[in-house]
Parts: C-alpha cells; structure tokens; sequence
C-alpha cells in the first residue's frame, strides 16, 4: 500500500496568498533580531575541515521542527505511563489527544510558514503530527533565511573519507520564532552516515563446511583450541524453526492482533514474494493477504547510488522476515524513507509515530559515528518523536550496532544514537549454539575475536582494531543522563544512559537465513548484526501484546524489562569459552578483519574491546535474553 508521508497544507497556502490581509504578524527579521539555534552543527564541520563553498544554485529541502507545547508535561506523562502500579500505566493518548494537548498550535505553523515565505522558500507541507514543516529552496536563500554559511566539509567516517555539507556557524531564526523552531534539518548531510545494523556472509566455495546446528560440522584438520563440542564450524544460519525454539516459542504465539512497524531506506519490491519463497524452506508460514504493506515517500526515491539503496533493501527484507519468523500473525507495516541522506529516516519514522497504526517499531540503523556525527538540534528530534511514541503507547527497538565499542570507527568507546536515546529500548546482542535437538549449548555475548590459523596454533589478528572482528555496540552515553530505571542497576555509567537493555541473536557466524532476490536470482543465506536482533525483539513484543488482556500496548518498555531483571523472565548471559572455525571472515562497517579465503578461528566472548558480557546487567546484552517465560512476564 502506498501513502504520502505529507499532506498538502492547503490553510498555509491560503494564508500566504493572502499574507497582505492576514491578522497573522510576520515576525521581524533583521540581524539584531535573531537567536541561534543550540546544536545546529555537527562536530564534524570545523574550519579545519572545510574544504569548499557549495553551489548556491542547488536546491535543498529541508524540515524545520516544531517545539511541543510542553516538553516537561510530556516527559513526565510518557514516564507515569510507563511505570509499573502508577494510576496512569497503559492509558496511553491517541494521535488526536496527543495533538490537541501536545503539539505545536496551528497558530504556531501558519506563523513559521509565513516567515519561511517571506524569505523566499517554498512551504511544501506539514506532518500530520505538526512536528515539522517542510520546505524547499536554492542554497544561498536558505542561507539568508537561516543567518549562515553552507560549505562542503572532509571528514573520516567508518573507515572512508567523504565529503558533506553542513553550516559554518549555527543556524540562526528570529527571535520571536526562536521558542517555536527547534530545528532546521536538511541544511547538513549527517542524516547520510545512519546505515543499516547487518551483514551477509560472502558466499564462498567453501560454504559446504558449515554447521546446521552447532558441532554438526567441526572442522577437525585444524588446532582444537576448545574442548569437544564447544568448537564448531560456522553455522549456515538458524531456520525461523530453529530461531523460535531458541525464544521457545509455542504455536499459539503468533502475534495475531498486532502490527509491526519497520523503519528504513527505499524499498524491496519483492520483499513479498521472498519471505513466502522463503518461508516455505524454514518452516515459517508465508505472509497472508494484506497482511504486509508499505508506506512509500512521495515522489519516490533518491540518492540510491550514494546511500547503497541495494544494503536497505537486505535490511528491510531482514528486518520483515526476522519479525515475521517470531510474530507471524502479526501484520507488518513498512516506512520507507526516501534517501538515506537529508531528512529521509526521520520521515519515515514520523510518519510511523504519527499514522500510529503500529503497536512496535523496529529500527535497524545507527550512526556510523557513535553519537557525534548528527548535530544535537537533530538528535532531539528523534527524541521528541520516540516521546510521542512512548505517550501513544509505541515500543521503539533500536539496533545498538555492529562495531562493538566503536573504537573503530570513532576513534574512542562511544554509544550510537539512535540507540542511545532514553525513549528506546536499545537492543545488543548473543551468539547462541543450538544442538540438534533445539537446546542451548552456547550462549554468549556476540564480542568476537579473530584468529589466524599459524601452523597448528592460532594468532590473534592485529589489524586496525587489534584482534576484534565484530560484536554488538554498548557502552555509555556521553549525551543522556541515566532514566530512573537504570539507577541502582548499572555499574559505572557515571549517572549516564547505558546501552543495551536487552539482546537476542545477532552473531552472523551464527545468524539467521533470510531470503532475498539480488540482481533477479534468489537465494537464502546467513545474516547477523544487531539489526537482526531489533525485530526479533519486536516480534517477541508483539506475540506479548496478543497475550495481554484486549491486545493492550506495552509503550514504553524499559521500566517493565529493568523490573524483570533476575525474575527468571529474562536470561543472564555470562562469557563462555567456545569458537567457531570459516573459512571466511565476516564483514561489518567500522571493523578490520582479514580479507579472502584461509583458516580462521573466532573466539566468542573474549573481551576484545572493553565489551564483554557478565552477572547482572553487562555492556553486551544489557539484562541479558529473553527466555521462556519473558512473553508471559510481558503480558501482566
């Protein structure tokens, strides 16, 4: 199904045509008048990295984003709606009660459109939530009505040099505007760095050497560095049969009654016909009727080449088919945004914030810069849709990344955002071994290291990023303080967010099989990353909402997970000495592994970085993974 992320603000055009009868006062504009907008540029664009003005003539299309009337009223709302045995838990508003008591005023939008217009941009439309208006306009008429310079900036991001845009000083409004406009997006391109959470294992002549289950293949013409049954060849990736009895899922948990909502770039026209096509191999039903459909940008797509548009279509074709595998009664709702640069992701998940048809998102993508790359003005955005999110009753999952402490990439340990954000349940990762009959017999944080194979001994890789070969992003933030469900439970956080909050699978030497048509063939294989562990737990939130009384929303769920901690519901996941032999490593963005076939060993669990799982709450997996009784702990 398609449907416009924007509607058409006929009362703004109104307004306009007629601004010289409007009793609508035209806010003042001149350079005494004006107020900056705080962290309006991003830590990247320094005059030590600029390198170029930009074309004047280029036309840009940006968001300008609007203060909710009360902030502080919402933030304690979204909190007592989330709190165990509080009088408001579970009364979550509608979209119109959220608007009428939240949202900017329309008063409020027709006098922003009305400056925008008198500086020369063309006012395009309004989301439905009134979060943002959305305008066009040449580079040098956005830099007059914004008080700023735009310039192309060099900066290093997950291993490649790129160059983007942004504003040399901050973005600057009238001052009788400035409580109103909280954000302009679209004048940088740090929305460009959010990329999908996931890898495919290159298929190599040697895939024959892979596991069905664990220790089904071992490879034993190499050193046994652990003892019988606790090294094995890389498995071939887990069917949705193996996958649901990892979550020792029931027939009856299907997540009939609910809907799930994915949010990425661009979108996979077959996405369809491969879950079927897959599902009838991996012993998953295939999707009925109408029981998947797609929300497409208006005026289709962009940027395709630059954003990779072929790696979004593998993250939603995963991201449908691992919700789908735990939850497949559910009926799932994709948002596609039309780019991956400028302000297309934040569309896509207003638009699923607002149409609030979706009881759980799911957000595979994070920056490739921990939280530094997108300015902070940019970053609040987000939160404020995740809070409108938590008000309407929406569980948000977000994939804390595949670069373990970001060291990489960054240059230093950093959380990522999304992930990071307080209004989130962020989600880390496992790797997991089941033996033939289904059982645990590996069960671990995903922080791999690598070994070469030397003769008959492994050496550890000292590449880039020393012996680390991929593992779930974790750590602190260095942006949000701690939310009173982490007090008293996280150690060492220094009175900040600590991310993850929770795990599943996502160790892609132990992944999942997905199938995807790639270049018109189609083929099943192994996928892992913490973008496969967000819609597993999205599905597991759906299948715990159908066994809620009258399929009642969860909202909010982190003060529910920091309440289950050592209930049982919830599995603490501790280090635990197993490898797995490939022939080939595995590639994720921002990490540094050996190239080409040879003989590898990967250690699970070793601390590579400053990550590594634990007793209690861990950097890795956060409380740990859910178990068997996680759905029913869910649904009271």
């Amino acid at each position: 199904m398609h449907s416009r992320l924007w509607h058409t603000l006929s009362a703004t055009a109104a307004l306009l045509a007629t601004a010289a009868t409007t009793a609508l006062t035209v806010p003042a504009d001149n350079s005494g008048d004006r107020a900056p907008i705080a962290g309006s540029t991003p830590a990247w664009a320094t005059p030590h990295t600029e390198v170029a003005p930009t074309n004047g003539s280029t036309v840009r299309h940006i968001k300008v984003a609007l203060a909710l009337r009360d902030q502080a009223d919402a933030e304690r709302l979204a909190a007592l709606l989330a709190t165990p045995n509080s009088l408001e838990r579970g009364q979550f508003l509608s979209s119109q009660q959220f608007l009428d008591r939240f949202a900017p005023t329309q008063d409020t939008v027709d006098q922003v459109s009305q400056w925008l217009a008198t500086q020369g941009l063309h006012v395009t439309g309004v989301s439905a939530n009134r979060h943002f208006v959305d305008a066009e306009a040449p580079t040098t008429a956005l830099e007059s009505a914004f008080g700023t310079r735009i310039a192309a900036f060099r900066t290093r991001v997950d291993g490649t040099t790129r160059t983007l845009t942004a504003p040399t000083s901050p973005v600057t409004v009238p001052t009788s505007l400035h409580a109103s406009i909280t954000a302009v997006l679209g004048l940088d391109d740090s929305a460009a760095l959010l990329k999908p959470q996931h890898t495919r294992p290159t298929v190599t002549t040697a895939e024959q050497h892979c596991a069905r289950w664990w220790g089904e293949q071992n490879n034993t013409d190499v050193p046994q560095k652990y003892p019988a049954g606790f090294q094995s060849n890389s498995l071939c990736g887990y069917t949705g049969t193996q996958v649901r009895a990892m979550y020792k899922l029931g027939a009856g948990n299907t997540g009939q009654g609910t809907t799930i909502g994915v949010v990425g770039a661009y979108d996979s026209t077959t996405v369809v016909a491969d879950t079927n096509q897959a599902a009838a191999q991996l012993g998953v039903p295939p999707l009925a009727a109408g029981q998947y459909s797609a929300v497409l940008p208006q005026g289709g797509f962009t940027d395709a080449t630059e954003c990779g548009a072929e790696g979004w279509a593998a993250e939603q074709t995963l991201d449908v088919q691992a919700s789908h595998t735990i939850a497949p009664a559910a009926r799932i709702r994709y948002y596609a945004g039309k780019s991956c640069m400028g302000t297309g992701l934040y569309d896509a998940f207003n638009q699923a914030v607002t149409d609030n048809a979706v009881d759980v998102i799911s957000n595979s993508y994070g920056n490739a810069d921990g939280e530094a790359s997108l300015p902070q003005a940019a970053r609040d955005q987000f939160n404020s849709m995740a809070l409108q999110a938590a008000i309407q009753g929406q569980t948000i999952t977000v994939s804390t990344g595949d670069a373990g402490n970001n060291a990489g990439p960054v240059g230093r340990p950093a959380a990522s955002f999304p992930s990071s954000s307080p209004w989130v349940v962020a989600v880390g990762g496992t790797s997991a071994g089941l033996d033939q009959n289904n059982q645990p017999k590996v069960l671990t944080g995903w922080e791999n290291s690598g070994n070469t194979q030397a003769g008959t001994t492994w050496a550890p890789q000292q590449d880039a990023d020393g012996p680390f070969a991929s593992g779930a992003g974790g750590g602190t933030s260095s942006l949000y303080d701690a939310p009173d469900w982490q007090a008293g439970v996280v150690p060492g956080a220094g009175g900040k967010r600590a991310v993850p909050d929770i795990a599943a699978l996502a160790d892609s030497y132990t992944g999942m099989l997905v199938g995807q048509t790639i270049k018109g063939q189609f083929g099943i294989g192994s996928y892992g990353g913490t973008s496969l562990a967000s819609p597993l737990i999205a599905g597991l939130v759906a299948d715990a909402q159908q066994a809620r009384s009258g399929n009642a929303r969860a909202g909010l769920l982190t003060p529910i997970l920091y309440r289950l901690r050592g209930s049982g519901a919830i599995a603490d996941v501790v280090p635990q000495k197993a490898g797995v032999w490939t022939p080939m490593m595995h590639a994720f963005g921002g990490v540094a592994v050996p190239g080409g076939q040879g003989s590898y060993l990967i250690d699970f669990d070793a601390r590579p970085q400053n990550l590594q799982s634990g007793p209690g709450w861990d950097n890795v997996t956060g409380l740990g993974t859910p178990t068997d009784g996680f759905i029913g702990a869910l649904s009271q």
